[in-house]
């Protein structure tokens, strides 16, 4: 690409003033609202929607760094301020869509489709996000700034992915956890990457306060997700299940929601697909919450016209146990544009609808299984229709959260401790006759 484009801050409130990417700012200076980055859509409409197309996909044939990265394949899009020497990149994104055919016939939603965003390079969509933010603060080291570290606050998968790339950048990084209150494979993940891992006694709100502190205070650069940054690469995953659709889009996009910033990010996507000519129609969205961590859904009931911060709950879900979340004004804006609904999940509800997709092939994440359980709410109630075409973004792979699975099949699962799919192993002696009398019953089973 020869052309030349730009993008900046502004403010999500309508704010005059625009601030540059490399300006360390979170917020609106002047009301304290968040930010987001704004494209310059004249020079990218200098290329047509065709034109876009052709040069994504003569790009994602590219095993080369940046285009075997489903990010960096769209750099114009997300991050041009980015030089090439200083883009970090683990070949994030670019994850497999899939079709969920037999769980789909079974919940009566035939053309059903996961995005495996999970298959990412730490196991998370977090990666998709971290890449850009990463690649930006590696800029801003590389021209004078001093930046003497990257935190954040986490439930477990911001901070992999942050410790990870800043790994690979050879920068410092510090993640504050929620004390017990992550899997064990979360929190091994920063820990082997080097990063300054602090265990505190509070929740995710807890750590969010205390992070937000820092970046004020010390000048730590904040790497949670009202960093509009963050949004940018997330927001190619609206792209990539177009692009694996033929730029057909979907009806439905299911998405689970803690912090709430995928959801504005994938309506930021496919705002810019339409804008430039490369969609003709937006796909309605729903955001699904654990029913312990609801404040958006508890809103929704009211039509948006309030929001009330809560205390959130346990629940399998822990990455999305979030009570206050940063980003709900611009979740509520995606929601409204894409006559978006939220839904809610319980512990049974959630752990149920994950064990039926599993049985179809899948290994869902609890979280995967709050939208897979709402997906099975709007089914019932018609909201997808049969001939409908719906996509669950699976936010985290499923090996992450063993215990969840464990306890399910175990019956030990808090909230779900009568599973109706439970499989647990049958102890056997080193007996033919036994063990051939087992597998001849299963087999009669299934007759």
């Amino acid at each position: 690409m020869t052309k030349t484009y730009s993008a900046q801050f502004r403010c999500i409130a309508g704010c005059t003033p625009r601030f540059a990417l490399s300006d360390v700012l979170y917020r609106c200076p002047s009301c304290g609202d968040l930010l987001e980055v704004e494209h310059d859509m004249k020079a990218l409409s200098g290329l047509d929607g065709s034109a876009w197309k052709r040069l994504f996909a003569e790009r994602a044939g590219q095993m080369r760094s940046p285009y075997n990265s489903g990010v960096w394949r769209k750099r114009e899009w997300v991050a041009p301020h980015v030089r090439d020497e200083n883009v970090v990149s683990l070949a994030e994104g670019a994850t497999p869509l899939l079709h969920a055919g037999r769980y789909g016939q079974e919940i009566g939603v035939e053309d059903l489709w996961i995005k495996q965003c999970g298959l990412s390079h730490t196991g998370s969509f977090k990666d998709l996000g971290m890449t850009v933010l990463v690649s930006t603060v590696k800029q801003l080291v590389a021209d004078g700034s001093k930046i003497p570290a990257i935190a954040c606050a986490s439930t477990g998968d911001t901070s992999a992915a942050l410790s990870a790339y800043a790994a690979a950048a050879g920068l410092r990084s510090a993640v504050i956890l929620p004390r017990g209150k992550i899997t064990t494979a979360q929190l091994v993940q920063p820990l082997a990457n080097g990063a300054l891992v602090l265990a505190v006694d509070t929740d995710f709100d807890g750590c969010m306060q205390l992070v937000a502190e820092l970046a004020e205070r010390d000048g730590v650069y904040l790497a949670n997700s009202m960093n509009s940054l963050r949004l940018e690469g997330q927001k190619t995953v609206a792209i990539e299940i177009v692009e694996q659709f033929g730029y057909q889009v979907p009806d439905w996009i299911v998405i689970p929601g803690g912090n709430l910033g995928n959801v504005s990010a994938l309506s930021a996507g496919f705002a810019m697909l339409s804008e430039l000519g490369l969609i003709d129609k937006l796909p309605r969205l729903c955001l699904a919450q654990a029913q312990q961590a609801n404040p958006l859904y508890r809103s929704y009931l009211k039509n948006f016209e309030s929001f009330e911060a809560i205390t959130a709950g346990d629940t399998a879900a822990s990455a999305i146990r979030i009570g206050n979340p940063v980003s709900r004004d611009k979740a509520i804006r995606g929601l409204r544009k894409h006559q978006g609904v939220v839904e809610e999940a319980s512990e049974s509800e959630l752990a149920e609808a994950a064990a039926r997709a599993d049985r179809s092939g899948f290994f869902c994440c609890p979280h995967t299984g709050v939208a897979l359980a709402a997906v099975e709410k709007l089914a019932r109630r018609g909201e997808i229709g049969k001939d409908q075409r719906a996509v669950v973004i699976s936010t985290a792979s499923g090996l992450k959260f063993s215990e969840f699975k464990t306890q399910y099949h175990d019956g030990l699962l808090p909230g779900s401790e009568s599973p109706k799919l439970a499989n647990v192993p049958i102890q056997l002696p080193r007996e033919y006759s036994k063990v051939r009398e087992t597998v001849i019953r299963f087999l009669d089973a299934g007759d």
